[in-house]
């Protein structure tokens, strides 16, 4: 069976899409640690990271980049840090987190309870950025 991020990907389960291309899907965390929270994913379905094809890893990386400066163009933040644990999902992914502080990265912070309707206007406009 498909993970639930290639479910994601295809449309099977609906999402806030920050950006998407041929081989690459963007989306807001629906269990955010900071507002803004975004998870970036290969449309290939590995489960670890490091199992990708090194030009596909830099790719996603690459990817992960453009997604990062559209977020911090919209979220008030010192910087839009990175984080790969990939043990949660088995689908390889990157967590880009707006951070004012190294703690803003830690995944064991309490989720946050953002509205529907303003998660989907926070991707509208983080999409909008995204070049």
């Amino acid at each position: 069976m498909a993970s639930i991020f290639s479910r994601i990907a295809t449309g099977e389960i609906p999402s806030y899409k920050i950006a998407e291309d041929d081989r690459f899907y963007a989306f807001l965390d629906i269990n955010p640690r900071k507002r803004g929270h975004t998870l970036v994913i290969p449309k290939q379905e590995t489960d670890y990271i490091f199992d990708l094809d090194p030009v596909l890893l830099g790719d996603l990386f690459r990817f992960a980049q453009r997604v990062a400066v559209a977020i911090k163009a919209v979220v008030p933040c010192k910087r839009v840090g990175i984080g790969v644990l990939g043990l949660e999902v088995p689908h390889a992914h990157i967590h880009l987190i707006p951070m004012d502080s190294e703690g803003d990265m830690n995944l064991a912070r309490p989720v946050l309870k953002i509205p529907a309707d303003a998660m989907q206007q926070l991707a509208k406009q983080i999409a909008e950025k995204f070049e």
